[in-house]
């Protein structure tokens, strides 16, 4: 749960805007926190800036969505370099901080300073199980043990609100996605992030590389 008083108003400047046509800025149901697992992006990226350092789970981005489908692209606010700049280290890699302001801070409605600052507030605020930070090395699991582990991790965490993601049929986690309503409090994903994370993670476990 989002505990703090600066997070809740962050959370209260976009739900500001809470109606209206898709792809506007501002107009959204809620959000989704996405954490990708390093080591099984750097199987087919060698990202120097990320990749070699031992990560785990690293903050992907932040992203509004629609209870179908989500915004992108919602205007064409190009984001500062010095903002850029200032916020890339919050990512694993620096590039990823223009791709997520353009394909999804634009529609959150807010400014690039306070978009990046709630992202960095919910990656910060999200409480990783201690197995899954940095193991030393690969780990097999369940969808429902580690559905689990987090929720422990995280009292106030309600039944489908965070979700496994997983490549190549299933075998290995590819990254979680955390639902939360617009006032920051957890909340179940939507009907169709829930059917492609079951669809994506169909085998009876799955695995969390180690960086190699």
């Amino acid at each position: 749960m989002i505990r703090t008083a600066f997070i809740a108003s962050l959370f209260l400047a976009s739900a500001a805007q809470a109606k209206g046509p898709r792809d506007i800025p501002g107009n959204f149901d809620f959000y989704t926190l996405a954490m990708s697992w390093s080591p099984s992006f750097c199987a087919t990226n060698r990202d120097p800036h990320q990749c070699g350092r031992g990560l785990g789970f690293v903050l992907h981005g932040l992203w509004p969505q629609y209870e179908k489908g989500y915004p992108s692209d919602c205007a064409a606010q190009r984001l500062p370099e010095p903002i850029r700049r200032e916020y890339a280290p919050i990512f694993a890699s620096p590039r990823l901080a223009a791709h997520e302001w353009r394909r999804h801070g634009t529609c959150s409605g807010l400014d690039p300073v306070t978009y990046f600052k709630l992202s960095a507030q919910m990656k910060d605020s999200l409480r990783i199980p201690a197995a899954y930070q940095r193991p030393a090395g690969p780990v097999r699991v369940s969808p429902g043990e580690l559905v689990q582990a987090f929720r422990a991790a995280n009292p106030g965490m309600v039944v489908n609100a965070v979700l496994p993601f997983c490549r190549d049929g299933g075998r290995f986690l590819s990254e979680i996605q955390v639902c939360y309503n617009k006032a920051g409090r957890s909340r179940t994903c939507s009907e169709g992030q829930i059917k492609r994370s079951y669809n994506s993670c169909r085998q009876e476990s799955f695995l969390l590389p180690s960086e190699r």
